[in-house]
């Protein structure tokens, strides 16, 4: 895919780019560098992108390859704090948008592995070869954080969450 080709499709991903910024970092100002970078790095690399494969996936990879690589560790360093799970979520009084805000907290008390895995697989929809693509770990690893991360979940009194148990992979 020419540079041209993936500078006309990445608009439609912007959102999901951010919203996985978000996820990994809980700061709308590193979200919205992170979505950035991840613009300049795929123009620039536009030459590496696989032609057939999907662009959304190798967005998120690059996305996630910056975040490990350079943002997490300037965090760290800095000590800066994180957004709160309810301005990720919005305001809502029906009783689903409070539940998915209870979700939402809960979720986020999930070691970093986990959560990131929660996200790319139940939230953008990634197959467990996806998310290990993505993550840059085997995919087993993506299935034992799942299954600890439901296990966890299913452990908290306070919610019994409906995730769907996954009937293998849908590569």
């Amino acid at each position: 895919m020419s540079n041209e080709a993936i500078r006309h499709q990445i608009a439609q991903y912007l959102p999901r780019l951010w919203r996985y910024g978000l996820v990994l970092s809980h700061r709308r100002d590193v979200a919205d560098d992170l979505v950035q970078a991840t613009c300049v790095r795929a123009l620039e690399r536009a030459s590496q992108f696989i032609t057939g494969s999907r662009l959304d996936r190798w967005l998120f990879s690059i996305l996630h390859s910056i975040w490990i690589n350079e943002v997490r560790a300037q965090l760290i360093r800095r000590g800066q704090g994180f957004v709160d799970v309810d301005e990720l979520t919005g305001t809502g009084n029906s009783e689903e948008a409070l539940w998915s805000n209870d979700v939402m907290k809960r979720v986020s008390r999930l070691p970093e592995a986990q959560r990131d895995t929660v996200f790319l697989v139940y939230v953008e929809e990634l197959s467990y070869r996806e998310a290990s693509e993505v993550l840059n770990v085997p995919i087993g690893t993506v299935m034992s954080r799942l299954a600890t991360a439901r296990l966890t979940l299913a452990q908290d009194p306070a919610i019994q969450p409906d995730m769907p148990q996954r009937k293998g992979d849908k590569s």
